[in-house]
């Protein structure tokens, strides 16, 4: 699954390196359903459902622990302050030098806060809120209803995102309320901020025990930090709570039920929301989908033989333009060049940059920046990768390595607080959702057993983190007990949510579709990789509201 990542899925932030970071770690990147009864009547934006009102789907009592969610409700319940909540629409742009805000304000977006509480068993209780961006339908005659994203990470935010998803949704993006919003505690929503040294946490244990030990203590010492400057916040950050603010923000939308387009962990949130809240939602498009069994602090297990084959091909690339990159004329020398580069930085860390700005890379971060370089087989981002282990193998030649910005961008992601709110967030969310295990020996035997065959990514998909010393929490996860008919994108060679676990989940959800693109090694597919096939695809279920009849196939 694309977890370890901060994704973005805007061609906006995915030019930055924190983003280009997620997208190799991957959680980041939905469901899909059946169209509503025919005759049923289409909301207008601004209308919300009334005590009186036969389609009101205000949650019951139950739905504060999200058990027994109930279509209706008469007035009067302790969540109704959140649900009727009138939003103060109003300019995306907070400051001056505010770009993303200001570009938003441009496309037509305006933006709210959606007040939700802290925690849904004491909704009269602190209260937070959740920033949300709309691009209104245009098309309103035929208007279908607001469709709903998240972009994944855990943590990546979606607020940019609406005039990005419409251009992908082509003819029938007019016809939907775009919504983006930036989950509890990520973006601009109250914010969450351990104040951790480094703004990631998706390192290997490197060639040795000592390397292990190392990552021992950071997670050990980013744990206690995390608790003893947000303890009260902490247990509120879960994927169950998102889901729940997912559904105050229906309602407060006016809308009786939600589309919702997600990818990588999103397809995760999307699964949990439709377990939650079965009947509130319409038209569901997962994209790069993790099953929920998949789902947990070891997010990356399980994904070896998918990077290891992604990897491969990227080497096969980078062989064929070695007069650009010098890594090597075949795919054997370009991995041998990996390999040396990977000894030497075991020794010592390899300086990176010049001063006052050198990051020293050692061999518990190399693999975590290959892994998240072949999340995409696009030319342009098999180049990116290749110019970063070309400085790399400069630098353990002993040569000045000097970064190109982008990847002076993601070292400084990496291996400084310089995000720490981003890491802060993404690792609360993962290790409150479900418990990890606990003993750091557990993990070395682990990493043990897989160095043999596997000694680049075994270390880093085996790996203790933070999770391993978090509180444990105080829900159980979320498990597949109702069918969803959802549509499931997914690539045969995705290195992150493996197609095994799209599989997985499409079988747990008889009335899913799944549509599969053969031949691409990348996380993330429709509106991101450029297949007219997918992209047709799914506007074409977007558009009517109809799956395919049995699951189809598209060819990269």
């Amino acid at each position: 699954m694309r977890y370890a990542e901060k994704i973005t899925h805007s061609p906006a932030a995915r030019t930055t390196a924190a983003a280009l970071l997620a997208l190799a770690l991957g959680l980041t990147a939905s469901p899909a359903l059946a169209a509503p009864p025919t005759g049923a009547a289409t909301k207008t934006p601004g209308t919300r459902p009334t005590a009186t009102d036969p389609t009101s789907t205000r949650p019951t009592a139950t739905d504060i622990t999200g058990t027994h969610p109930a279509a209706t409700q008469t007035a009067g319940g302790p969540l109704d302050r959140y649900y009727n909540q009138r939003l103060a629409w109003g300019s995306c742009r907070e400051s001056p030098d505010d770009t993303v805000g200001g570009d938003l304000d441009k496309a037509g977006v305006q933006c709210a806060d959606v007040t939700v509480p802290l925690d849904y068993a004491a909704p009269r209780g602190r209260t937070i809120t959740v920033a949300i961006s709309r691009l209104k339908a245009t098309e309103t005659r035929h208007r279908v209803g607001a469709i709903l994203l998240n972009n994944g990470g855990p943590g990546g935010t979606a607020l940019e995102s609406p005039p990005y998803i419409r251009e992908a949704m082509k003819e029938v993006g007019s016809r939907y309320d775009i919504i983006g919003f930036d989950p509890r505690f990520v973006g601009r929503s109250t914010p969450l901020d351990c104040g951790w040294p480094v703004s990631f946490t998706w390192f290997s244990a490197g060639a040795g025990r000592a390397g292990f030990d190392r990552q021992v203590a950071l997670s050990k010492g980013l744990a206690e930090k995390c608790r003893a400057t947000n303890a009260s916040v902490l247990p509120h950050v879960t994927t169950r709570n998102t889901a729940r603010d997912m559904d105050v923000i229906r309602g407060a939308l006016g809308e009786r039920k939600i589309s919702y387009l997600g990818y990588s962990y999103g397809t995760y949130l999307g699964t949990v929301y439709t377990q939650m809240f079965p009947g509130r939602y319409d038209r569901m498009v997962l994209d790069g989908a993790v099953a929920p069994g998949d789902y947990g602090p070891r997010l990356l297990k399980g994904t070896v033989g998918e990077n290891e084959r992604a990897l491969a091909a990227w080497a096969a690339w980078a062989a064929d333009r070695h007069a650009a990159y010098g890594l090597g004329r075949t795919r054997a020398a370009v991995l041998a060049t990996i390999d040396r580069v990977m000894a030497r930085a075991a020794r010592a860390p390899l300086p990176i940059g010049t001063a006052p700005e050198v990051f020293r890379v050692d061999d518990t971060h190399i693999p975590m920046f290959l892994f998240m370089g072949i999340a995409d087989d696009t030319d342009r981002s098999r180049a990116s990768l290749a110019e970063q282990v070309s400085v790399l193998a400069e630098a353990a030649k002993g040569r000045p390595a000097t970064p190109s910005p982008e990847f002076k961008e993601m070292l400084r992601f990496a291996l400084s607080g310089a995000d720490s709110p981003s890491g802060s967030a993404q690792m609360a969310i993962i290790c409150g959702d479900v418990p990890a295990q606990r003993d750091p020996e557990l993990y070395w035997r682990d990493i043990e057993r897989t160095r043999a065959a596997h000694p680049l990514f075994g270390p880093l998909t085996e790996n203790i983190g933070p999770c391993s010393f978090w509180n444990a929490p105080r829900e159980n996860p979320t498990r597949v007990r109702h069918d969803a008919p959802a549509l499931i994108v997914a690539a045969t060679g995705d290195p992150r949510t493996t197609y095994r676990s799209s599989v997985t989940l499409h079988d747990q959800l008889p009335s899913s579709r799944l549509l599969t693109l053969k031949g691409a090694n990348r996380h993330a597919v429709y509106g991101e990789y450029g297949n007219a096939c997918v992209d047709t695809k799914v506007n074409r279920y977007l558009a009517t509201g109809r799956l395919p009849s049995k699951d189809e196939v598209c060819v990269k």
